[in-house]
């Protein structure tokens, strides 16, 4: 066994959107990079549940770093669907008011866009939502309308980013947890993890939820505080209602509201609340905050019934307590994206909640114009490939091009997931892909099955079957997400000795 390799150039904590886009634009430079995650798979924390829209960038304060990320992002995410193939569609937003006084509210919002340089916006009547939208509240007035606002496929974009940082040269190591920096005086040289030591010449913060802890071991910002914000979300099921674009209330101080949109797998999705928590592990929906969502959901569209509920689900977003770079602007929940003066090889990144999804490809942007102004010469590879090839999906094909595919290879004849028309050749494609798919979720992530009407209820046994076969781990060993969600205790149908 060749023995594991500990020297890397760059090392990036965290394989959420930021860090596997970091991953990516450092591919293109004559690095090598190394990218942890302390997860069984790559984007399982905040970035594997959101709203997954790409914000045209109305809502941040003028002057603030999410104002600028977002507003540089929101442009690259078109070529970036198209070299990673992945699910993407410009469908504009609405935030609408449902009476004088909210409508009044959209003209500062509309001046703060403006002001961000958004183009397209603009206040439209109720007759233009409703043209869009005629399901919405008869109580609508008037909204203010984005047309480059969007959403993205939020898994395929952290799978197909990492992947392609993969095909580019990059390594990834999973359930690789970070402990401690290495140092040397005040330059980082690299890291400690459950899973040895590695050393780097630079090492990025992006660890989401967990970036203040990290950052506080160089005791850098020991001010600096992630508060969890949980949201919760419903999920409908596309057969009994479909939105094609996206709506807002008017929003708070605190979020943008409860929002009902369309996603790029044909559901509609509800949500999110915006709670303030302790513990960065509760992701468990609640009553109340579904019955939240619920409430805000009918002041939009009142004739949604709950029988059309699919899947409820919760996630976090990791909300900081940092003060914008502009001392004459007052806001003290920006985005940290900085190489910090005390301490040399180190990329801090934190709080980047929303609009962190949309402006990740732009934050891996910056980082490299920082890195380059302190020093670091980066030198392109002549061979760098941007594209990363789509894998077959059978249930937008044609029966034509099915038939090919099939003819290919029998694999993708056999349905395993019957909601969503999921096959087994597809699921094998996931198990042997750049980054494997080695548990029941990871596949689930990468091809949408177990997302229909049964949850996974008639593929769980298939796919435990076809995960045991391809990677030799025993049917016992197979998981949902890791150590500890084994789906099985021991074989049926064995006699046990009790005596």
């Amino acid at each position: 066994m060749a023995p594991t390799k500990t020297n890397y150039d760059v090392i990036i904590i965290g394989a959420g959107i930021v860090g596997s886009m970091m991953a990516r634009f450092l591919s293109k430079y004559e690095l090598d990079i190394l990218l942890i995650d302390k997860n069984s798979d790559i984007g399982m924390e905040t970035s594997a549940a959101n709203s997954a829209i790409i914000h045209s960038g109305n809502n941040p304060i003028p002057g603030t770093m999410k104002s600028k990320m977002n507003i540089a992002a929101n442009p690259m995410w078109d070529q970036l669907a198209e070299e990673l193939q992945i699910g993407f569609k410009r469908c504009g937003d609405f935030v609408v008011a449902t009476s004088q006084e909210e409508l009044d509210d959209l003209q500062p919002l509309l001046e703060r866009g403006l002001k961000n340089g958004v183009p397209g916006l603009t206040i439209v009547g109720p007759e233009v939502v409703r043209a869009r939208v005629p399901e919405v509240a008869k109580t609508v007035v008037g909204a203010l309308w984005a047309p480059t606002a969007g959403v993205v496929d939020p898994f395929g974009a952290v799978v197909a980013a990492a992947e392609n940082a993969v095909m580019n040269g990059t390594t990834v190591k999973l359930n690789t947890k970070f402990e401690e920096f290495l140092t040397e005086g005040n330059k980082v040289v690299g890291i400690k993890t459950n899973q040895g030591e590695f050393n780097a010449r630079w090492v990025i913060n992006a660890a989401g939820l967990y970036a203040d802890e990290v950052m506080h071991k160089l005791g850098i910002r020991p001010e600096f505080k992630i508060t969890p914000r949980k949201g919760e979300y419903y999920v409908l099921d596309g057969a009994e209602f479909q939105i094609d674009t996206v709506i807002f209330p008017v929003p708070s101080k605190i979020s943008k509201g409860i929002v009902v949109g369309t996603t790029t797998h044909g559901n509609a999705f509800l949500g999110p609340t915006a709670e303030e928590i302790d513990d960065k592990s509760d992701k468990a929906v609640t009553l109340s905050g579904l019955e939240e969502v619920w409430e805000g959901t009918k002041k939009l569209i009142p004739t949604l019934n709950k029988k059309f509920t699919v899947a409820n689900f919760a996630g976090l977003r990791a909300g900081g307590n940092a003060p914008c770079e502009d001392p004459n602007i007052d806001y003290n929940k920006d985005f940290i994206i900085e190489i910090p003066e005390e301490v040399e090889g180190f990329v801090n990144l934190g709080g980047i909640e929303s609009p962190g999804f949309t402006s990740a490809p732009a934050i891996a942007v910056y980082v490299i114009e920082l890195m380059e102004k302190a020093g670091e010469k980066f030198v392109e590879k002549k061979d760098w490939n941007p594209i990363r090839p789509a894998r077959p999906n059978f249930a937008s094909m044609t029966h034509e091009e099915r038939q090919t595919l099939i003819a290919q290879n029998p694999a993708y004849g056999r349905v395993i997931c019957r909601c969503e028309n999921v096959t087994e050749g597809e699921i094998i494609d996931a198990i042997h892909a750049p980054i494997p798919a080695l548990t029941y979720d990871a596949i689930k992530r990468r091809t949408w099955l177990g997302t229909g009407r049964c949850l996974g209820g008639f593929d769980m046994p298939r796919v435990v079957d076809i995960l045991a076969r391809e990677t030799g781990l025993s049917h016992l060993e197979v998981s949902k997400k890791g150590e500890g969600s084994e789906f099985l205790s021991r074989r049926s149908k064995i006699v046990i000795n009790e005596g």
